[in-house]
């Protein structure tokens, strides 16, 4: 007959094999040979596309990283960006973020498809965006990295999540630092993965206030080139003008970005703010100083800001279509 200890020590492990297995697990990803069996001309059919894809418009490149971004501080990396509106929900795509801002979606609709030709319902629409991004920085000189795969697609996205996830142009550097630590991110991927604003373009109404302001953390030229030159006055109008975010190379990936900022011609006040005298400012000089070093952390930036929250094994779907749920 068993002991009163050794009863209790048993259903004390039973209690605990039974908490343990109630807990969540952490989901994990792999790495780049994911899909070497099931789909391995994946990773070069979404090279070839991105690249045809910014060959053709430059400004793609910068559109594919911020699909990325703004797919991974929405729920997590899990393609959520990318569902249409449904009479029972209200996606991401209308967001005040991403509307008629955010592009791309044609890109990895067309990867999507040439996959679900080649390996139907392997691929999942979050890892194309993941590795279109990767692709999309080397396309315009920026580095390459090694993108972990395994991701899944989700079956919701929303609106109210994605206007209150994602950064504002007009958030302070504690705003910013507070967003990203949210999502595991340090102020370090903070600024660098800020420097993927060397390339692509904003519009008037996300620069308006700033470069229409009297304030002193922006060149009276530069001001008055975007207001004038471009235009982006002060009465409202222009909504929809472009204007590059590095003025200097503004197709290339390379760390005139932050030159800019301590030049104060950063065009975004929430560009600007990594440059002005605060705990950001010696990151920034350490970008400006040396390019190697910037190109290093972007890629360990994008590395980490790609975990954030994948969806993995039996969770979510593999989506046939990137923009509707099975």
């Amino acid at each position: 007959m068993a002991s009163p200890s050794s009863v209790l020590f048993i259903g004390f492990m039973t209690f605990l094999i039974m908490t343990l297995c109630s807990l969540p697990s952490q989901a994990q990803l792999s790495d780049e040979t994911f899909y070497a069996l099931s789909c391995p001309a994946a990773l070069a059919t979404i090279s070839t596309t991105v690249t045809l894809a910014v060959l053709n418009d430059t400004r793609m490149a910068a559109s594919l990283i911020r699909l990325h971004f703004h797919d991974c501080f929405v729920q997590g990396c899990d393609a959520s960006v990318l569902l249409d509106d449904t009479p029972s929900m209200i996606g991401e795509k209308t967001s005040i973020f991403n509307d008629k801002s955010l592009r791309g979606f044609e890109v990895i609709d067309n990867i999507k498809s040439q996959l679900q030709s080649l390996c139907p319902g392997v691929v999942s629409c979050a890892d194309i965006v993941a590795v279109a991004a990767r692709y999309a920085s080397v396309a315009v000189g920026g580095p390459t990295w090694s993108v972990n795969l395994g991701r899944r697609d989700s079956l919701t996205a929303s609106k109210t999540l994605a206007d209150s996830s994602l950064p504002r142009f007009t958030d302070s550097v504690q705003q910013l630092t507070d967003l990203f630590a949210s999502k595991n991110l340090t102020q370090r991927h903070m600024v660098a993965l800020s420097g993927s604003h060397t390339v692509g373009q904003a519009h008037c109404a996300t620069f308006r206030d700033r470069v229409n302001s009297n304030t002193s953390d922006i060149d009276s030229e530069f001001g008055r080139s975007l207001r004038e030159d471009l235009p982006c006055p002060a009465d409202g109008s222009g909504d929809g003008n472009l204007a590059p975010m590095d003025l200097v190379t503004p197709n290339t990936f390379d760390n005139s970005f932050f030159r800019n900022l301590v030049n104060k011609k950063g065009l975004l006040q929430s560009d600007q703010v990594l440059f002005s005298g605060g705990a950001t400012d010696s990151i920034v000089m350490e970008y400006v100083n040396n390019a190697v070093t910037f190109r290093s952390d972007f890629a360990a930036a994008m590395v980490q800001m790609g975990k954030i929250s994948p969806l993995t094994g039996t969770q979510g779907q593999i989506r046939t279509f990137c923009n509707v749920v099975n």
